[in-house]
């Protein structure tokens, strides 16, 4: 019997490796592409190409044999892409105000189960410095869990348990920027110029200043600016976010290296979904707002195509809370639709409940069903109900016209619910509508 067992592992293995082959040769000129469309022009782009390549294959050769099983079993020939099943049905969670801790979490699997939930978004939990973590956004090392959750021992234990009972888990990869105490940010802070360029740093306020003309500020109240002077050097890093998130800078294609090899990293972990936040904000440009580019699509494309080739059964996920023509973008377009994210957040939808439950009615709901029907075939959205972030009443006003109300008045009525049953301290850490 072991013998047998034995034997069929070989075998997946070999034939796992044999369709990597294939991949990495089918995929290789539309990775190629992708990675010119960026870095063409840039003095370190050939290298970089080669240096991409290297961190594919090595993800791949380093994959536990059990994950290229499961890779095999995802992609089984005839049926759908497994994320497009109807019978996955998820929770997000913080670990620590759940149940303490992921061996807290991982005796709680059972109950999980009870409840018919079978996929589990953990909200971040890799180390962020406290007081400056957003929610644990704010990441100081991307291969370390914060010891307020436990240890990486203890998540891999719980992934294991969780791909034994055939349960999906979620991670977040924050691509945009760091924390200020990551190591790279640590470096640039001691005038260390590898790690400078890292980010976006400037000697003077000139190309702030140009930037700042098309930028909108995330947090005007509480985390006014998107730059913040570094004493330490005697320069100003771009932080869009808070003071304390530096942006990374993509246009270093060692950038772009840094972080596929933290997301491959996470997928040899065996997360299922990755969770990309804020991709709206990761390519910036002078003379607009620094956000939806086209060259962020590009570097999510770019991204896909990586994990396609070392890890094919993780999904990713396009954390784009947008307009609905904006969150559209994010499934890819023209020749690469549904070759960019392989989910994104139905964010119209969520607001739209919200919308029907206080006005007891689905008109405006329907009004907007033609926009997010045009999803491609092959991805899929997560529909939610609520998660960590604001309630926006992200829907256009035609909608609104189109059942029949007036778009300002219907908009005003919908805060006065929200300020009758919500309390204010709870609106204003939330920005309820």
């Amino acid at each position: 019997m072991i013998t047998r067992i034995n034997q069929e592992v070989t075998s997946g293995l070999e034939k796992s490796d044999q369709l990597f082959d294939q991949r990495f040769q089918q995929q290789l000129g539309e990775l190629s592409n992708l990675y010119q469309q960026v870095y063409a022009c840039h003095p370190a782009g050939q290298q970089g190409f080669e240096q991409l390549l290297q961190i594919i294959r090595t993800a791949y050769q380093q994959r536990p044999a059990i994950m290229k099983q499961r890779d095999l079993d995802k992609q089984q020939v005839g049926k759908d892409p497994w994320f497009l099943s109807n019978e996955i049905t998820g929770m997000s969670l913080y670990v620590d105000r759940f149940c303490g801790n992921l061996q807290g979490l991982k005796s709680k699997l059972d109950y999980f189960e009870k409840l018919g939930v079978n996929f589990l978004h953990l909200m971040p939990v890799f180390e962020s410095p406290a007081g400056e973590s957003d929610g644990g956004y704010a990441v100081s090392d991307f291969r370390k869990v914060d010891q307020r959750f436990g240890s990486l021992a203890d998540l891999k234990e719980l992934q294991a348990d969780m791909q034994q009972r055939k349960m999906y888990l979620m991670l977040d990869i924050v691509l945009n920027h760091t924390s200020h105490r990551h190591e790279w940010a640590k470096k640039a802070k001691r005038g260390e110029q590898q790690y400078q360029d890292y980010y976006y740093f400037f000697p003077d306020r000139s190309e702030p200043d140009e930037y700042d003309r098309h930028m909108p500020e995330i947090f005007p109240e509480a985390a006014p600016g998107n730059f913040t002077w570094i004493p330490e050097c005697g320069k100003w890093v771009m932080s869009v976010f808070h003071q304390y998130q530096w942006d990374l800078n993509y246009r270093n294609p060692r950038v772009l290296l840094e972080m596929v090899d933290h997301i491959l990293y996470y997928a040899n972990l065996g997360v299922d979904i990755l969770r990309i936040d804020a991709p709206a904000f990761i390519w910036k440009e002078k003379g607009t707002s620094c956000q939806n580019l086209p060259m962020a699509h590009t570097l999510l494309q770019l991204i896909k195509q990586a994990v396609q080739m070392a890890a094919p059964g993780m999904a990713l996920l396009g954390e784009a809370i947008v307009s609905p023509e904006e969150i559209m973008k994010y499934f890819g377009t023209g020749d690469r639709k549904a070759k960019e994210c392989d989910f994104a957040y139905n964010a119209t939808h969520m607001a739209l409940q919200w919308d029907a439950l206080a006005t007891g009615d689905t008109r405006v709901m329907l009004a907007a069903q033609h926009v997010l029907l045009q999803k491609p075939y092959g991805t899929s959205w997560i529909t939610y109900t609520r998660c960590h972030d604001d309630i926006g009443m992200g829907y256009d006003d035609y909608m609104i016209g189109k059942a029949g109300y007036n778009p300002y008045e219907h908009r005003k009525f919908l805060r006065s619910i929200i300020q009758e049953i919500i309390p204010d301290q709870l609106r204003e850490e939330h920005y309820f509508l």
